[in-house]
């Protein structure tokens, strides 16, 4: 895979109006992106069966002109019959770990749900962008990941029915790329945290957070020093803006290079906390990763894509 060369990247902002249909649009990064293209004049339809996304994600903007609410499971098939689309966005899927509860609904939504969007943006000639995740990496051996790396990944392990649904949904997208010129983008998203993350998600910021507003000690996994690199939802939500105007087919990553461990982060919520916070460790849930930290050299090459929000760890 060659790097390309840095050059002005367009955004939706500029562009004609757009008509943008979003699966998982009452999810964290979905509700986001509706927001997003709202405010840029663009027409949202989104889509959600509501087996992870939130009801409050929709309630925002039903009375926005230019948003229309289909309820949905895409795995069966996405029932749209308005006018020509410029974009098929799909982001349905429960996220990590939250996908343990419904491993089956998962890998059928990243198979069926990702061939379904991919059919709907054939037809309408459309843009198709595909919200994949570092997951598809595995517990890796290089470090940081770049796109090239393909992974090291347990297919039948306790996290298979997410990583392995992502990888065969970027496996389908560049078959419907290549042999069928759809015009596709993907990107493997890295640990993304923000605003209207669900309490019970399952996530590690979400996790200490609501356990050290319940006076809980914090649970960390294995010894505390397993990496992650966390990024903020506004600067995913900017990434995928820019890729939608840049002419590249390939997965990408998004994320923030800024690697942090467990126990690093647990010192970070003990500032925010205001008080000492208690630890309690637990076993390593397996296959989890040990490191995870995205290379974003072909990013910021491509969209020139920078994180501005740092975590804030002191």
């Amino acid at each position: 895979m060659t790097t390309p060369d840095s050059q002005p990247v367009p955004s939706t902002a500029t562009s004609d109006p757009l008509r943008i249909l979003i699966t998982g649009s009452a999810g964290f990064v979905g509700s986001h992106l509706v927001e997003r293209f709202l405010n840029e004049g663009h027409t949202v339809i989104g889509v959600d069966n509501y087996i992870s996304g939130q009801v409050s994600n929709t309630e925002l903007f039903l009375e926005h002109p230019r948003f229309t609410f289909i309820e949905a499971d895409v795995s069966h098939g996405i029932p749209y019959e308005g006018e020509k689309l410029d974009w098929v966005m799909h982001f349905a899927s429960p996220a990590s770990p939250h996908y343990q509860q419904f491993p089956v609904e998962t890998l059928m939504v990243g198979a069926q749900g990702t061939q379904n969007g991919l059919e709907l943006a054939h037809a309408h000639g459309a843009g198709f962008f595909l919200a994949s995740t570092s997951e598809v990496y595995g517990d890796p051996h290089v470090h940081p990941q770049p796109e090239t790396y393909w992974g090291n990944v347990n297919p039948i392990g306790v996290r298979s029915c997410y990583d392995e649904a992502k990888r065969y949904a970027e496996a389908i997208t560049m078959a419907y790329h290549r042999s069928r010129g759809v015009n596709t983008r993907i990107i493997r998203i890295f640990n993304t945290y923000g605003p209207r993350m669900r309490p019970d998600d399952g996530r590690v910021i979400t996790n200490f957070v609501h356990q050290a507003l319940r006076g809980e000690p914090l649970t960390v996994y294995g010894d505390g020093s397993q990496t992650r690199s966390f990024q903020y939802i506004d600067d995913l939500v900017e990434g995928i803006s820019r890729l939608m105007m840049a002419q590249y087919h390939e997965p990408v990553n998004l994320g923030n290079p800024d690697e942090f461990t467990m126990l690093e982060l647990v010192n970070e919520i003990t500032l925010i906390a205001g008080r000492q916070v208690s630890k309690k460790f637990e076993r390593l849930p397996l296959d989890d990763p040990k490191m995870r930290n995205p290379d974003i050299i072909l990013s910021s090459n491509l969209i020139q894509f920078k994180p501005s929000t740092p975590l804030g760890l002191a």
